[in-house]
């Protein structure tokens, strides 16, 4: 198993400072901004792992991630032959995976985590745009598909939509798979695949595109809450990634209901 351990920085323990009576104000105020520093809460980063078998770009994008505040590269690696090792040592937020890589390509790999990590928020970033690889991607459970093209602004943007419970994907993609889902064929047969209450709404905030972080808030639950709902709707409806369970509810006309 590769060394992952160690990619996790140690935050310092809370440091207090022991004020003492009798002193001048100026002197205590300074005391208290010390202890404020010291012990300021620090918010949550996103945890990135990435997988891209091109050395150059891999640590340009690590740099990138890196030097963006609310986001942490917690793993970087030029292949996928542990990923499974890698991803129950490093537990990321977030997974960024090339597709041609050797030995396991990201596809795959996809495959892969969805059976061990069925939560984990897969999202592409590739050189291709052809249609087979981006449906490929999709149907093996990856919730978005960027192309290296794009700039780094978006790739950051799409890590925080991704984290977020979006599907984030470039404008040349998005575009073929609204085309994919036009020539779908619809039904007549109107089906609710035994989806509960809660299951409906949650999945009618989704095809609006609401995120999970809004979703939670909507139906005041928590965002664990939501997962959770999500994981029962895709396990009701036979699909792998929030753009199947999004287009299978357009073409089933799930919502129409509600």
């Amino acid at each position: 198993m590769k060394s992952s351990q160690n990619r996790v920085k140690a935050l310092p323990s809370p440091v207090h400072v022991k004020y003492e009576t009798g002193l001048p104000d100026l002197v205590m105020a300074a005391y208290k901004k010390m202890d404020e520093f010291y012990n300021m809460k620090t918010e949550k980063k996103i945890r990135v792992v990435l997988y891209d078998d091109n050395d150059t770009l891999r640590d340009s994008v690590g740099m990138m991630i890196n030097s963006t505040a609310e986001l942490e590269l917690a793993g970087s690696f030029p292949d996928c032959t542990s990923i499974l090792d890698d991803m129950e040592a490093i537990q990321p937020d977030v997974v960024i995976m090339d597709i041609d890589m050797p030995t396991i390509n990201g596809i795959e790999a996809v495959k892969m985590l969805r059976k061990s990590f069925p939560d984990a928020q897969v999202l592409m970033q590739t050189v291709f745009d052809d249609d087979e690889k981006v449906f490929a991607a999709i149907k093996a459970g990856a919730v978005g598909y960027i192309l290296k093209s794009d700039s780094p602004h978006g790739l950051m943007n799409a890590i925080r939509e991704a984290y977020s419970g979006g599907a984030p994907m470039s404008p040349s993609i998005a575009r073929k798979v609204m085309k994919y889902f036009h020539t779908l064929p619809g039904t007549d047969k109107q089906e609710d695949y035994n989806l509960s209450a809660r299951e409906k709404e949650v999945l009618q905030y989704l095809v609006q595109g609401l995120p999970i972080k809004i979703i939670a808030s909507n139906m005041s639950i928590t965002y664990d809450t939501v997962r959770a709902h999500i994981k029962k709707i895709y396990q009701k409806l036979h699909v792998a990634s929030l753009t199947e369970a999004v287009a299978k509810a357009i073409n089933n006309k799930l919502f129409i209901f509600w």
